[in-house]
């Protein structure tokens, strides 16, 4: 099935971060991916892009209960295998030098998520998820006296995650 439309080299640039990425990914995700970091496609041509390929089943979405992830379909692989060469060499090595370099750090931004909050009494509570495509690993909630405590271990949840768990689930099962 090719790809169709006036914005079709955005689509083939969109399936072909999918492809090397290799995760699904969240449209947040994907925005920041090509539209802040690079400019492989504009902020609006990004949004309306990435709906077309659900649209027309290139990606299909994953419900994680939080953010609803995206994923390439068989039928998107095989366009990407079609036409993959209308996209400039120049950005496909870009979005492949990108991807080699960066794919850990965005699986972790969006399997890794944390957030905080202050309680009514001055405390604040920290919540910190793992999250895969089949739902969340890990759900914890940590109370904690301040602000600044708080923040530390928001900044600190993506290099923590996966030994904490490692920890707990260790603790545990054993």
């Amino acid at each position: 099935m090719p790809v169709r439309g006036s914005n079709s080299i955005n689509k083939l640039i969109l399936l072909f971060v999918f492809d090397k990425m290799e995760i699904p990914l969240s449209q947040v995700t994907v925005e920041e991916m090509c539209c802040q970091e690079n400019d492989w496609i504009s902020y609006m041509d990004c949004k309306l892009t990435l709906s077309h390929l659900i649209e027309d089943k290139f990606l299909y979405e994953i419900t994680t209960g939080e953010q609803p992830l995206y994923a390439i379909t068989p039928n998107g692989r095989v366009c990407l295998a079609d036409f993959f060469v209308s996209i400039p060499m120049s950005i496909r090595e870009n979005i492949s030098l990108f991807v080699k370099k960066n794919r850990v750090k965005y699986r972790r931004k969006q399997e890794y998520i944390a957030d905080y909050f202050m309680n009514n009494d001055g405390t604040y509570t920290v919540s910190l998820k793992i999250v895969e495509p089949i739902g969340a690993q890990l759900d914890l909630k940590v109370i904690v006296p301040s602000r600044q405590v708080a923040k530390s271990i928001y900044k600190k949840w993506p290099d923590k995650a996966e030994a904490l768990y490692a920890t707990i689930y260790d603790h545990l099962v054993d």
